[in-house]
């Protein structure tokens, strides 16, 4: 742990059950920095209200292990979390997946000022922070990945950031219920795979919806 990093005891234990009931291995660094990304998130909390979920018994469950339980549907490379927030789902992704480049873009300067703060605490060399409207931002490279946990209604998500997709990627959307209306709103424009997600401790349901451009 980072020196002086405050954190419940019983945060390590969840992680580590959650992690061995999902097949995930995670080495000991990159649990260490699982947990001081939540204790420095736990800490910004109290301040900037980055993240609805305060209650310290349910953060790992809702905040690390539910991003994780996306990492086997992530293609290529590149990743982008639009909307990212708090870094949700992109840093733990980018800690359990240290071989990948990793953007986190949102808009707001507040979260943002909290993302480059945690990429320099946790030193994630693979993890970049952008400010800017999805529709707005051109990067220098498009994302074989393009992942987001509570940015937009899937038509709003591929609208706004499919300037961003490189050929052959993907969408990743991460959602609690099958979201039939919207899914239906695609027309014919794009094909989707829905795959049930599992996170530990968390009884509803989620699932991660996987959208790529029809031929």
């Amino acid at each position: 742990m980072r020196k002086g990093t405050l954190m419940p005891d019983f945060w390590t234990e969840q992680l580590e059950k959650g992690l061995a009931e999902m097949e995930l291995s995670a080495s000991p660094q990159q649990q260490r920095q699982l947990l001081d990304y939540l204790a420095l998130l736990e800490k910004w909390n109290r301040a900037y209200n980055l993240t609805a979920v305060r209650d310290p018994m349910k953060m790992v469950s809702r905040q690390l292990l539910d991003s994780l339980s996306i990492h086997a549907l992530l293609q290529g490379d590149s990743v982008l979390d639009v909307g990212s927030g708090a870094g949700l789902p992109g840093i733990p992704l980018a800690v359990l997946h240290p071989e990948r480049r990793f953007t986190l873009l949102d808009a707001n300067s507040k979260k943002t000022r909290f993302l480059r703060q945690a990429k320099l605490e946790l030193g994630l060399d693979n993890l970049q922070v952008e400010q800017a409207r999805a529709e707005r931002f051109q990067p220098p490279r498009s994302y074989d990945t393009i992942t987001s946990r509570a940015f937009a209604a899937l038509p709003d998500m591929l609208r706004l950031t499919r300037h961003m997709l490189a050929p052959g990627g993907c969408w990743l959307a991460m959602k609690g219920v099958v979201p039939e209306e919207e899914l239906k709103a695609l027309g014919r424009e794009f094909h989707y795979e829905i795959h049930p997600l599992v996170v530990p401790a968390e009884a509803g349901q989620r699932h991660g919806i996987v959208l790529r451009p029809a031929l």
